[in-house]
């Protein structure tokens, strides 16, 4: 039998499809042929829905909430436009990880091939991605534009989605795959990138966006919101550097390639701010490298400086300061601490 998870994102993947159809009929305003439609189609097919959908789902979970309903409660009408929302955002993922992909020169995604390995999508991805972009405004028009929140919830997918990028170019420029320069980073470097390449689309956005539904829309609740997710956002993507570096194949479902990948990552920035001079010229000659011998010399000195200890002491400081901060929230305009302990109970000591 399905569990309640399962069935919540069953219902959130049917409505996906109606959306396709909309948008794929907007090209047919347009008179573009049909083999044009369906490339479209399918690019919206192979690169939306395909994840795990937390973004997405967050924004449904995050209403129901607000609304003082479960999910189950909501009327279908009501599910579809914050669902449509959750779709959006799951849009704007979709445009980054194309592009990503071709930047980072990745070979799959999600298990499959990433979308400009397919064959003949090539660099015509590059086009598809300004396109899954372009779907979220289409989107926002023909189901918000009476709506007053519309130009709120508009402005807010361009403000967060150039957040996300100016985070993407400070990781590009910080840290180059095939130039390895450890000089460039540092601690403060590193939360910048998390906090705007991660933080405010992962966390704040689908919140932020069930709020305006909810009619929820006091710049101080927005603030509340805003004050406990980017750290929390910044708690996700620091726990994720350091289960790629200590955690197994099988608890995380992948091979951890941060050391060799040149990443960024807070396990380094931990270890330089930490390490002897002798440790820093190893971690200099090794770290980057697509060799497994020289990733372990790494590994043997982030074991050396007790980094793993470290993280577990930052994991409970933060997790201690994230329940300090919801136990203060004002509910009286309609705001509710629950959304905040949901997203916290999602992250707290996750092992994937």
């Amino acid at each position: 039998m399905a569990s309640e998870k399962e069935i919540r994102r069953e219902r959130f993947l049917n409505v996906f499809p109606k959306l396709v159809e909309e948008l794929n009929a907007s090209l047919l305003a347009y008179d573009m042929p049909k083999e044009a439609r369906d490339w479209y189609a399918h690019s919206l097919n192979y690169n939306t829905p395909g994840g795990k959908l937390n973004r997405g789902l967050s924004v449904v979970d995050t209403y129901a909430i607000l609304s003082n309903k479960t999910v189950e409660q909501l009327g279908q009408e009501e599910y579809e436009k914050v669902a449509i929302l959750g779709w959006c955002i799951e849009l704007l993922q979709a445009y980054f990880l194309v592009a990503d992909d071709m930047m980072d020169k990745s070979i799959t995604r999600r298990g499959q091939p990433c979308w400009y390995k397919v064959p003949e999508v090539g660099e015509i991805a590059i086009n598809d991605a300004f396109m899954l972009e372009a779907a979220i405004y289409k989107l926002l028009k023909s189901h918000f534009r009476n709506e007053k929140y519309y130009i709120d919830i508009t402005e807010l997918f361009h403000e967060v989605t150039f957040q996300t990028e100016l985070g993407q170019l400070m990781d590009l420029i910080t840290a180059p795959e095939d130039k390895v320069d450890l000089s460039k980073f540092s601690l403060k470097k590193h939360s910048f990138i998390v906090t705007f390449k991660t933080a405010y689309y992962s966390f704040y956005l689908p919140v932020a966006l069930a709020m305006y539904v909810a009619g929820i829309t006091d710049e101080k609740d927005l603030k509340q919101a805003r004050d406990v997710l980017i750290p929390l956002g910044e708690y996700f993507q620091i726990q994720d550097d350091y289960l790629d570096c200590f955690g197994t194949p099988e608890q995380i479902g992948k091979i951890g390639t941060d050391i060799q990948d040149n990443k960024c990552s807070w396990v380094i920035n931990k270890a330089l701010e930490l390490a002897s001079a002798e440790q820093r010229k190893t971690l200099d000659e090794n770290y980057g490298k697509k060799d497994s011998v020289a990733e372990a010399k790494c590994k043997k000195i982030f074991n050396d400086l007790k980094i793993e200890q470290l993280y577990h002491e930052y994991e409970e400081s933060i997790a201690k300061d994230l329940k300090a901060k919801i136990s203060q929230v004002d509910e009286s305009r309609g705001f509710k601490a629950d959304v905040l302990t949901a997203f916290l109970n999602k992250v707290y000591k996750r092992s994937k």
